[in-house]
C-alpha cells in the first residue's frame, strides 16, 4: 500500500522539472493526479501517461493559473473526473529578471497572477471541499528571494513573500478541520529553464552551496510528499528550504 492511496492530487505546473518529478512521487505512492500545463498539451499528456504507468488514474489539463475562469473549470473537471481534491500543490511560476527602474505596472501584474493570484485561485477552489471533507494538504513554492531578496526580481520577491503569509495564515485558519498547508522553498535545482535570457548568461549553479551541488527534482518532489503524507502530521503553517545547507539571515 502507497503512502496516498485513495488520495486525489493537483499539481500546478506540471508539465516539466518539480512540477513532474512532484506528479510522479505522489503517483507513486498510490494517489490519483491532475496533470496541469499552460499551453504544452503534449507536456502534460506525457506526464499523465508515465502516471498511469505507475497504477493511477491521470487527468492532463490546460489552464493557466493566472487566469480564474481557468482554474477553476481545471479544478470541476478534476472533481468531476475523481470526486474531490485531496492534495494542492502551488507549483506553477515564472521568474522574469528586469530592473526594478524598468518594471511596468504589466509586469508586476502579470508575475503577480501567475505567482500569487494563481495560488490564491486554486487554494480557494478546492478549499471548500476540503473543509467539507475534513481533509486536505496544500503546498506552496516560495524561494530564495522570498527571504534575502535579489536585484531585478522585486516583483517576483514580492509575490514570493505573500505566499508565505498567505499559508501561514491559511495553516492557522483550517488546522480544526485536517487541512495541512505548508511552504516548500528549493534552493538551485538542476532544471531545464525556458527563459535562460532571465538570467542574464549566469544561470544557476553550485556556487556558495555547502553541499557542493546543485539539487535534484526528486528531492524536491520528496520533500513534497513528505509534507502531504501522514509523515508530516504534526507540521503545518512551516516553510522546509532544500537548499544543500544555504543560511538565509
Amino acid at each position: 500500500m502507497g503512502k496516498l492511496d485513495g488520495k486525489v492530487a493537483l499539481v500546478t505546473g506540471s508539465g516539466r522539472n518539480i512540477g513532474r518529478a512532484t506528479v510522479l512521487k505522489l503517483a507513486a505512492e498510490g494517489a490519483d493526479v491532475v496533470v496541469n500545463a499552460r499551453s504544452n498539451q503534449e507536456e502534460a499528456d506525457a506526464v499523465a501517461a508515465e502516471a498511469r504507468a505507475l497504477g493511477v488514474r491521470a487527468l492532463p489539463v490546460l489552464a493557466d493559473v493566472g487566469n480564474k475562469e481557468q482554474v477553476d473549470s481545471m479544478v470541476n473537471m478534476a472533481v468531476s473526473e475523481f470526486g474531490r481534491v485531496d492534495i494542492l500543490v502551488n507549483n506553477a511560476a515564472i521568474r522574469p529578471h528586469k530592473p526594478f527602474r524598468e518594471l511596468t505596472l504589466q509586469d508586476w501584474e502579470t508575475v503577480r497572477s501567475v505567482v500569487l493570484d494563481g495560488a490564491f485561485y486554486a487554494t480557494r477552489a478546492v478549499i471548500d471541499s476540503m473543509v467539507e471533507n475534513n481533509y486536505g494538504r496544500i503546498l506552496f513554492f516560495t524561494g530564495e528571494g522570498a527571504f534575502q531578496g535579489g536585484a531585478q526580481r522585486v516583483h517576483v520577491s514580492a509575490a514570493k513573500s505573500g505566499l508565505l503569509g498567505m499559508a501561514r495564515a491559511l495553516a492557522s485558519e483550517f488546522a480544526g478541520n485536517n487541512i495541512r498547508v505548508n511552504v516548500v522553498c528549493p534552493g538551485s535545482i538542476d532544471t531545464s529553464r525556458a527563459n535562460p535570457e532571465w538570467y542574464a548568461n549566469r544561470p544557476p549553479n553550485a556556487s556558495g552551496i555547502p553541499l557542493g551541488r546543485q539539487g535534484h527534482v526528486d528531492e524536491i518532489a520528496g520533500t513534497c510528499l513528505f509534507l502531504v503524507s501522514d509523515d508530516s502530521g504534526f507540521i503545518t503553517g512551516q516553510t522546509i528550504h532544500v537548499n544543500g545547507g544555504v543560511t538565509y539571515y
